[in-house]
């Protein structure tokens, strides 16, 4: 990969490693659906925004719209519903050992529906990533068991991981189309979050907002940095090293999680945390360093 690629692939770990966090703050008094929409609309409208101050185009056609839609819907909807429904049951940590799993929808669906080849470096490499997440996570794992609860909340975590994966793989398409990730993922947003609302309202959610300090700032956060900033650079990187190799960003915003739940949370590391991390970066090290191998020949 480029520096470049290397500094958008940084960009959306470490912003993504931090949201796993902030979202614990926007889970209580507002519906996780709810707060789901206000994320995406208000990221929706601030892109927008931006577009219209920077001069950018905003026409597209109708199929285009239909294509954009289903990014929202997928990438900026369902899958942040699930999750964040998930985190109100479950510990973050084995949310994100669920969630790593994507790695190998996006080889899939690369695969079945881009016609990508799956490569056995790329396998190899997310083996040792979710291995190393599972060892990460060890001990919150060591909480989770199939009984009837638990696998209602594993069935929320693998619908979100599917409806992200296919979000992916739209954007890979879309932008093989030609469209702009900035204003594509403006009108995306604003489709996933308020298709988020009117499911709200069909469901009978109440709408209620948090005034706290806390759920503020961090809607604010998780709307500019864990969508606008976040997205825009991951989605980028996706059109040009593909959805099986960006995707490994999945791995490593978790371990950056576990930092950052080390200064607030108190979390205390063992060997097999350590472990977990070796075999998280020696995952992502062997993906990206095959790349770079392939594109400079």
């Amino acid at each position: 990969m480029t520096t470049r690629q290397y500094i958008l692939f940084a960009i959306p770990s470490l912003i993504w490693g931090s949201t796993w966090y902030a979202i614990k703050f926007q889970l209580g008094v507002v519906d996780p659906l709810v707060s789901v929409a206000f994320r995406f609309i208000l990221a929706g409208v601030i892109l927008i925004s931006f577009s219209l101050a920077t001069g950018r185009s905003l026409k597209f056609s109708k199929k285009e719209h239909f294509l954009i839609f289903l990014l929202g819907l997928s990438l900026f909807g369902i899958n942040y519903w699930f999750v964040y429904e998930a985190e109100t049951m479950l510990t973050s940590g084995v949310v994100a050992v669920i969630f790593s799993l994507i790695i190998f929808f996006n080889i899939f669906f690369n695969a079945v529906l881009l016609k990508g080849k799956i490569k056995a470096d790329v396998v190899f490499a997310a083996v040792l990533g979710v291995s190393g997440t599972f060892f990460l996570f060890r001990n919150e794992m060591s909480s989770f068991s199939l009984n009837s609860k638990d696998t209602v909340v594993f069935l929320l975590c693998l619908g979100g991981l599917v409806s992200a994966s296919l979000g992916n793989i739209l954007s890979a398409y879309k932008q093989r189309k030609k469209i702009p990730v900035i204003q594509a993922n403006a009108f995306g947003m604003l489709y996933g979050g308020l298709t988020m609302f009117f499911i709200s309202l069909v469901l009978g959610k109440p709408i209620d907002f948090d005034n706290s300090t806390s759920y503020i700032i961090s809607l604010i956060y998780l709307a500019i940095f864990g969508s606008i900033v976040a997205f825009s650079t991951y989605l980028k990187l996706l059109g040009e090293i593909g959805p099986d190799r960006s995707v490994y960003i999945a791995l490593i915003t978790p371990a950056i999680a576990m930092l950052i739940s080390t200064i607030f949370e108190g979390y205390q590391w063992d060997l097999f945390a350590f472990l977990g991390i070796v075999l998280l970066f020696s995952g992502n090290i062997l993906a990206l360093r095959f790349k770079t191998k392939k594109t400079t020949q």
